[in-house]
């Protein structure tokens, strides 16, 4: 984030990075870098779990927990219900997300880190379904289960702790 010396205000060489949170300017100009909202779900199917791998970088290959970024005005079960529709077609019932718990991330995109906050949902199914996979995010699906989970093989930092947690790995 320190690449950003040009203030958007005054267009002066004078933007200075704290580095953690806050640009600032003598004219006055204060950005905050907030941390933003993203959703994981682990879904369960009698002893296995579905995970995608990633088709597009950051870490494109990797696998990883269906989810993504919380929009403006939506819940995190909003979300977790419109990214499970966008990836894989799949139509859950919000009621039956059960959050576990959180966990502080950074998501590199286009080299620029963004801090995130990781919300974990689990959601159970009785029967496999079908699914549609959106090619330009999912290359496809894998069912695991935990004592096949390779947790290096997990895109990102998060996603591996809680995993390690919630196994007991």
């Amino acid at each position: 984030m320190e690449n950003m010396p040009f203030c958007p205000k005054c267009g002066n060489k004078t933007l200075q990075y704290d580095g953690e949170k806050k640009w600032s300017c003598p004219c006055n100009f204060t950005l905050y870098n907030n941390v933003a909202g993203a959703v994981a779900v682990l879904i369960k199917c009698g002893d296995e779990y579905l995970f995608t791998k990633r088709n597009q970088e950051p870490k494109a290959g990797k696998l990883d927990l269906a989810g993504g970024f919380v929009d403006p005005k939506e819940s995190a079960e909003t979300t977790c219900k419109r990214e499970l529709f966008e990836e894989m077609k799949m139509d859950i019932d919000e009621s039956k997300l059960v959050y576990v718990a959180s966990l502080p991330n950074v998501y590199q995109y286009k080299n620029i880190d963004y801090n995130t906050i990781d919300l974990f949902y689990l959601y159970e199914m009785q029967e496999k379904t079908e699914v549609q996979l959106e090619i330009s995010e999912i290359s496809e699906i894998q069912w695991i289960t935990k004592e096949n989970l390779n947790l290096e093989d997990l895109a990102f930092d998060s996603q591996q702790k809680f995993l390690k947690n919630y196994f007991n790995l």
